[in-house]
């Protein structure tokens, strides 16, 4: 709940600024563009930073269905039932900003001693693949909302995933060429990739880069995360001086929290009852949909109207769900389901 309230905080400063200085179309200047894009540089960075490489091999089935289910299925059953409700074409891109799952909440709900192992696991390989697979998707998905002729658009992805691959490339090579350097120079080179792939929106890139281009001391990633996500918000409340869409933000954060839930009963078949309830009730949203929202609103006019309550209804939802399993779990013990 401290989360959800300095959220709200922030959010409520940048509009509160926004009213005073009388701002206004600022998704629309080239710094803004830059700046928002650099935001969501960094918090795909710290996400693939993150990610154990012995772990991605040791589960690798695990981590597909995560990708698979986790993301891919939740965005359509999330876009489909917001279709259907609203028939607004921005469904999707949408769908596709709320469908990951916040790693903070991942980190609270791996601290529940109640949860098995295996459980942890799952919940480990979705959440370590969740934010970059979504941040990936989001941009590719966009380009096919924002529509373009068939033949452009194929020429168009191909390009991109050509200089993706020799951006991933060249990042290698300077990884091999500092790996035994000295530590500062292993922070030049995950701040330059960083800057650079927000210059060239190359994310697909940098989070290939992630993987193995890695700073010493991750706690000053965490860092400038945290103050991305800050910022992130602050100007989402700068965004917001023209009003919210709650109608639609509401829908599309029931949505995504009910997507979570079919997904966990997917990825979470012959677990405990108790796991599969944890399971179903981790949806979050935290900074990558707020960065995401920021990044979508110059070409989805009133984007962050319709995500700024979404995050905040599913955020919420997320308190009370849990609360409620919370209070209910330890004085009536859960049965394990058949495996």
């Amino acid at each position: 709940m401290a989360r959800i309230g300095l959220l709200i905080v922030v959010v409520g400063l940048g509009w509160l600024a926004a009213e005073a200085g009388g701002v206004s179309g600022l998704e629309n200047s080239s710094v803004y563009v830059l700046f928002s894009t650099l935001l969501l540089a960094i918090g795909l960075y710290g996400s693939t930073h993150g990610i154990d490489r012995a772990e991605a091999r040791e589960h690798t089935r695990l981590i597909v269905l995560a990708v698979t289910v986790g993301v891919i299925l939740k965005t359509a059953f999330i876009a489909g039932v917001v279709y259907l409700v609203s028939g607004d074409p921005r469904a999707l891109i949408m769908a596709v900003v709320v469908a990951q799952i916040d790693p903070l909440s991942v980190a609270t709900v791996m601290r529940d001693d109640r949860l098995s192992a295996r459980a942890k696991t799952i919940l480990g390989a979705w959440s370590s693949f969740d934010d970059p697979v979504t941040i990936i998707l989001a941009v590719y998905a966009a380009a096919l909302v924002s529509g373009s002729d068939g033949g452009g658009l194929s020429a168009a992805y191909f390009a991109d995933l050509g200089l993706n691959a020799l951006f991933a490339l060249v990042a290698y090579l300077v990884w091999r060429l500092i790996r035994n350097a000295p530590p500062v120079l292993s922070y030049v080179a995950a701040a330059t990739a960083v800057v650079s792939a927000a210059w060239s929106s190359l994310m697909l890139g940098l989070a290939t880069a992630g993987l193995y281009l890695r700073v010493p001391d991750s706690r000053w990633l965490t860092r400038a995360v945290s103050v991305a996500f800050a910022l992130s918000a602050f100007l989402m409340g700068l965004l917001l001086v023209g009003g919210a869409n709650m109608g639609m933000g509401v829908l599309l954060g029931l949505a995504a929290f009910a997507a979570q839930m079919l997904a966990a009963l997917v990825l979470t078949h012959g677990l405990p009852v108790i796991d599969r309830v944890h399971l179903g009730l981790a949806q979050q949203n935290g900074v990558t949909a707020v960065i995401l929202a920021l990044v979508f609103e110059r070409d989805f006019g009133g984007f962050v109207a319709v995500i700024a309550p979404a995050i905040l209804t599913i955020n919420l939802v997320h308190a009370v769900a849990n609360r409620t399993a919370d209070a209910w779990g330890p004085q009536r013990p859960l049965p394990s389901s058949p495996r």
